[in-house]
């Protein structure tokens, strides 16, 4: 089997107890519908890939936001939204001073979401801070968290990893679905009957500055043969960062407690590599045509999955489910999906506004560069005869 170039790389790009949150819960919180009233929602980050989504959609709902993070560029994204500055990094100091006063004050509100920490005792002690100060504590987890990804369809009920030890470990990116799945442990033990927690596959779309899901629309836009990994037939997910957030909003508004596997596509309409790559080239006007290599010969030309080869896994060994991961139920709870071609467009346009030295960094992050695609494009119909 072809692997990524590293486990730990692997891990480290997965934007990736086990039954704990396989039924929605008895909570205050579960059951009354969103009547139209304002919420106070903390955000906790805010800044990066997703959070901007979430605030722009909370803001156009009417809901009232307050930021915590570091200030660096919260001024700039939402000047006229509320920021608490502060640094919850375990060795920073007074780093909770901000927020501990508002607790200290008596300030509530009524939702509080963590978008993305993995060192579970950063994400516990901000939820030991505000326990009796937020309505409803929001965590976002990932599908990494799952202890298998070799068995296709699995749900929420699947095992997940464990890392009962974790404040006395030092962090890896070999640990990252582990303390992901003990940051909701922990997040469990405090908000018992009042939390949500998502687990997000592949986020893409607009401000996905890893490129992992703008590789393909940006490629296959500048057209000629592209070198494609597999037979085009391997079955993929990601969500649109957008998606994700309009769901973290729905269950805020719905008042919806419980755990979710959040990626996409539709269950009804499978996402296959080909499908992704014909789609870049529809929406582009590309005059791209695709060469599937097979996942031996990229092995043999270190030409790795996932990071080289962005959102694709050979259908096989211990990653063979990791594209078919059930996201059934939160479907059923109201997730929906922007049409892959509008995902494509718009992570073209922000693509395009970025300068041009950013574009460049990007371009090392992911995928595979015009001059090394050249050479396994070359070394394959060498092999072909």
């Amino acid at each position: 089997m072809i692997k990524p170039t590293s486990r730990r790389d692997f891990l480290k790009t997965t934007t990736l107890a086990g039954a704990a949150g396989a039924v929605a819960l008895a909570s205050p919180w579960s059951g009354a519908a969103w009547a139209g009233e304002t919420l106070k929602v903390l955000v906790l980050g805010g800044t990066g890939q997703t959070g901007p989504h979430l605030v722009g959609q909370l803001l156009e709902r009417g809901h009232t936001v307050t930021l915590f993070n570091r200030g660096k560029r919260s001024e700039k994204l939402f000047p006229g939204v509320e920021c608490l500055i502060g640094d919850r990094s375990l060795d920073a100091e007074n780093g909770l001073t901000a927020l501990e006063a508002e607790v200290a004050g008596g300030r509530t509100w009524d939702v509080c979401i963590d978008i993305w920490p993995h060192i579970p005792k950063i994400v516990e002690n901000t939820a030991v801070l505000l326990k009796d100060n937020v309505g409803h504590f929001m965590y976002v987890s990932s599908i990494s968290a799952y202890a298998d990804h070799s068995q296709p369809n699995m749900n929420e009920s699947a095992a997940v990893s464990e890392a009962p030890d974790a404040d006395d470990m030092e962090f890896d990116w070999e640990l990252f679905g582990p303390f992901k799945a003990e940051c909701e442990n922990r997040v469990r033990r405090i908000y018992p009957t009042n939390h949500t927690i998502f687990r997000p596959g592949l986020i893409v779309g607009p401000r996905d500055f890893s490129f992992r899901g703008g590789y393909w629309p940006v490629r296959v836009r500048r057209g000629g043969e592209v070198l494609a990994p597999g037979n085009g037939y391997d079955r993929i997910q990601f969500i649109d960062g957008r998606d994700l957030t309009a769901f973290q909003v729905h269950c805020m508004e719905d008042r919806i407690g419980s755990t979710f596997n959040v990626t996409g596509p539709h269950p009804r309409t499978p996402l296959t590599m080909k499908n992704l790559l014909e789609t870049c080239k529809r929406t582009s006007g590309s005059n791209a045509t695709f060469t599937w290599v097979s996942p031996g010969f990229l092995e043999k030309h270190e030409v790795s999955a996932w990071m080289n080869m962005p959102c694709w896994l050979p259908v096989e060994g211990e990653y063979a489910g990791f594209g078919t991961r059930s996201v059934a139920k939160a479907v059923g709870s109201g997730l929906t999906f922007l049409p892959l071609e509008d995902t494509v467009r718009d992570t073209l346009t922000w693509y395009d506004t970025l300068p041009q030295d950013r574009r460049e960094g990007m371009a090392n992050r992911a995928g595979v560069l015009p001059e090394r695609e050249a050479e396994v494009l070359a070394a394959w119909h060498s092999q072909q005869g």
